[in-house]
């Protein structure tokens, strides 16, 4: 239908329209539509179906508004209004590929419109379509060349693109239209001059960048990075005088920032050890209560020469008492002379200050106060728990506590002991016994919740943290509300032990979610930060965002997602009622009773706990109510997680590969990655894809045991089909020939073993596939991978439970009694380590090998 011109009266609501909805007066806005389209001559109006259709999208009726939208354009397929709404509609469902679509088709109807140019653009960023981003950037500079957001959009787009001489000159131009006096200092002024540096400076113009911070030096409000980037130039251009003594007014000014002294030594090209110790002594005199010049000495000094100053540099902190002393040392346990040293030194202070209040007997003069004492036998915990000598640290704990039974720190250092010990339960006790001397600190409050998720403590953990959620709702919703991944991640990891596949997957997707969002957050400020310049914060916000899911959250919950869809897939859960019958067949009369009672209780909780929520929904006062409903009614719908629905999906690998998609983009160095792709694609049955995962996990660590067992199952599984393509068939030969170098299965497992013959976890692996290739090898391989002798290096907790723990899930057939000798030779080794006391073997297989899953999980993500 060609498009209707409505008359002035109708075309006064028509504008009435777009003012509510950009009031967010959303039902003014349907009161207006419905006074035109009720006009029979107008009733078919494709641009005001159009807006009704947006403003019904805006209070959340999704279906309606699709309907009126595709209605409106239909009747009026050339308005460029009709399809600006189009693709507004389209972005609200972050269907933004669509939505740049509908855009386009607007601009041929309005070539000119500084909405749809303003809107495409945001969509071109956030969809990091550079080329198009620049495009549009420039429409909009020839249409509005006298707004600074044009001339800063379009610098960026050809900053972001890399096209440094084109951004530098379109900043200095801009630049030169603002009427700023050299004398005033202007926040917008000074953020741009910055943000022509940083432009300089990536694009290695070293010199210039130099020259045009001295020129502008003034009129910028940042003064310290003033000084930085001149320090930092100065370098590079080989000024090294003039950029020595910028470092050492740095130092002078911030004493304590390592970046300087590394900038410092760069600018006067120390070549002897002595004279760069010297130069830490000189400023270490200048600035007396300075730490980091007497730390900094430690990471160079050797021997009698470390002694000295590491004397110096503990004395002072345990007389003064400084808790975090250990933690400012412990990257120095890389070397073990200092090690050693450092042993020596503190062991002695602890009994020469037992027996006269001294740290050597041959000293004379004031005595050290009792707490002296204490803070050595605090680092001493702490130290020979480093070294894994728990018995030690905890003597050494004990005393401390002894001395000193109110002291935060003690407690949480013995809960981290246990927990290292791999005894979880003892750890927690612990930890709520330090919470208990201070339950307003949220720091040990969340340490303690975290230890009774690592425990599988998932109600206790919860109520712990509900002492600083909001009153009202449960703490999970507010922990999820607030995007407490810490919280989030290790539930996912206890319910993954307790087998509660479903719960895991709905935290998974949850954080998911969470990274979804931080993701459209972007939205807001790419409008924002080209009004309030502030430039070096909004690129960095885009550098950011595109390695978002590089994150450490991101991975651990993509991690078990992806293990957890693997697990469904080998072994696919019945539906409930399928599951209650079967159960319900091998129950006697009483049995079966029982369990019906127990069932009606629980969905009789159930639903007074819907009640419950329902009522407090209702009695919250007016404005929360009204807040709330405002909430829901603007923003978008998202589908429920629901634990059932979640466990017991159709096709657990393609959900897998959701969470491997992002994996592979952005964590492409960490060999997990690739091995995780590669136990999807293999089950699959896609041998191009295994093959590129085991390559990429070659070129990062050949020697990795997980990429031994995955080379061997991925070479069986290739001799075995026989009905591969013959391209196919040739690059797998030819790319398999590279890595088993000729030899076969059974010589390359035997080399594996050889070359890793003192190392737990290598010879685990080599075990493993020793009874993959021949089941008659079981009592050899077992053999080689219960192995305690003193070669093996790597014997500790998280080792040697992996170990038990694969005695137990069927990786070396049926080994009960291997197990049990095992279990009390690894006791004998750490008899503090829950999984493996005897009350253990009780429980039976089943119990124990989700017990070992537990510890060994947990005591992989220490921190």
């Amino acid at each position: 239908m060609p498009n209707v011109q409505l008359p002035p009266k109708e075309n006064n609501l028509f504008k009435r329209i777009l003012k509510c909805y950009e009031q967010k007066q959303y039902k003014n806005g349907l009161k207006f539509c419905k006074m035109i389209l009720s006009n029979p001559k107008f009733a078919e109006h494709g641009e005001t179906l159009a807006m009704k259709g947006l403003t019904l999208n805006c209070l959340g009726k999704k279906e309606e508004a699709y309907e009126f939208v595709r209605k409106g354009l239909r009747n009026n397929v050339k308005s460029h209004v009709c399809w600006h709404v189009y693709g507004l509609l389209q972005r609200s469902d972050k269907r933004y590929d669509e939505a740049i679509k509908c855009y386009r088709n607007a601009l041929k109807l309005d070539k000119d419109n500084l909405q749809i140019l303003r809107d495409l653009s945001l969509l071109q960023i956030q969809m990091r379509d550079l080329e198009g981003y620049r495009e549009t950037r420039y429409q909009l500079l020839q249409l509005r060349p006298t707004q600074r957001a044009s001339w800063i959009g379009y610098a960026v787009a050809h900053h972001l693109l890399k096209d440094y001489e084109m951004a530098l000159k379109l900043l200095e131009e801009f630049r030169q239209t603002q009427q700023v006096p050299p004398s005033k200092i202007d926040y917008e002024y000074s953020e741009l001059i910055l943000y022509q540096n940083q432009v300089m400076r990536e694009a290695d113009l070293f010199q210039e960048s130099l020259e045009h911070i001295e020129t502008y030096e003034k009129q910028i409000c940042d003064k310290l990075l003033v000084e930085e980037i001149k320090g930092e130039m100065l370098l590079k251009v080989g000024r090294l005088k003039e950029a020595s003594e910028v470092f050492k007014n740095l130092i002078d000014r911030n004493a304590e920032n390592w970046c300087y002294y590394e900038g410092l030594e760069k600018a006067l090209q120390l070549s002897t050890l002595e004279e760069r110790l010297q130069i830490y002594e000189d400023i270490s005199k200048q600035h007396p209560r300075a730490i980091s010049p007497r730390r900094l000495p430690l990471n160079l000094a050797p021997g009698e020469k470390f002694r000295e100053l590491m004397d110096k540099f503990l004395r002072v902190n345990f007389s003064k008492g400084c808790p975090p002393l250990f933690t400012t040392l412990k990257s120095l346990y890389y070397n073990t002379e200092k090690i050693s040293i450092i042993q020596e030194l503190v062991t002695n202070y602890e009994t020469s200050l037992k027996t006269c209040d001294f740290f050597s007997p041959y000293e004379n003069g004031e005595k050290e106060p009792p707490t002296t004492l204490l803070w050595v036998q605090y680092f001493l915990a702490q130290h020979f728990d480093k070294l894994g000598q728990y018995s030690l640290a905890l003597d050494y704990i004990n005393a401390a506590i002894a001395s000193t039974p109110t002291l935060i720190e003690l407690f949480y250092m013995k809960a981290k002991i246990y927990k290292h010990m791999g005894n979880l339960r003892e750890a927690v006790k612990w930890m709520d016994e330090a919470q208990s001397l201070d339950t307003a600190d949220r720091f040990i409050n969340s340490k303690c919740a975290k230890y009774m998720l690592r425990a599988n403590m998932i109600k206790e953990a919860e109520e712990m943290c509900s002492k600083f959620t909001r009153e009202g709702t449960s703490a999970m919703e507010n922990l999820n509300e607030m995007q407490c991944m810490w919280f989030q991640t290790e539930c996912i990891s206890a319910y993954q032990r307790l087998g509660r596949y479903g719960d895991a997957l709905k935290k998974c997707h949850e954080v998911e979610r969470h990274f979804s969002e931080i993701t459209d957050d972007q939205f807001d400020f790419h409008t924002y930060c080209m009004r309030r310049m502030t430039l070096r914060a909004y690129v960095d916000l885009l550098r950011l965002e595109d390695i978002l899911r590089r994150h450490g959250f991101y991975f651990k919950a993509a991690r078990s997602a992806i293990e957890i869809y693997l697990k469904l897939y080998d072994n696919p859960l019945t539906s409930e009622s399928k599951q209650q019958e079967r159960n319900s067949e091998n129950l006697s009369a009483k049995e079966l009773k029982k369990m019906l009672s127990k069932q009606r209780r629980a969905e009789k909780k159930a639903k007074v706990e819907e009640v419950r929520k329902h009522v407090e929904r209702e009695h919250q006062p007016k404005n929360q109510k009204k807040k709330r409903d405002e909430e829901e009614e603007t923003s978008g719908f998202k589908e429920e997680l629901l634990p059932e629905k979640l466990e017991r999906i159709e096709n657990p690998l393609e959900e897998a590969i959701k969470f491997l998609i992002p994996l592979k983009n952005l964590v492409a160095d960490n060999i997990d990655t690739h091995l995780l792709a590669f136990e999807i694609y293999f089950r699959k049955g896609k041998f191009l894809l295994m093959l590129q995962s085991v390559k990429r996990a070659f070129a990062i660590n050949r020697n990795n045991p997980w990429l031994h067992e995955c080379l061997i199952k991925f070479s069986k599984s290739v001799s075995n089909h026989s009905n591969l393509p013959d391209i196919v068939s040739k690059v797998l030969s030819q790319e398999m020939q590279k890595i088993f170098v000729n030899k076969d299965l059974e010589s390359f497992n035997e080399d594996f073993l050889t070359h890793n013959a003192t190392s737990l976890q290598h010879l685990l692996s080599g075990a493993k596939m020793m009874y993959f290739l021949d089941k008659s090898r079981q009592e050899k391989a077992i053999a080689i991978a219960t192995r305690l002798d003193e070669a093996i290096k790597d014997k500790n907790v998280k080792t040697l439970i992996k170990v038990s723990e694969a005695l137990l899930d069927g990786s070396f057939g049926s080994c009960n009694s291997q197990y049990e000798e095992y279990r009390m030779a690894c006791h004998r080794l750490l008899p503090f380590t829950s999984a493996f006391l005897p009350a253990l073997s009780e429980v039976g297989s089943h119990g124990a090998a989700r017990n070992h899953t537990a510890n060994c999980d947990v005591l992989a993500n220490e921190t």
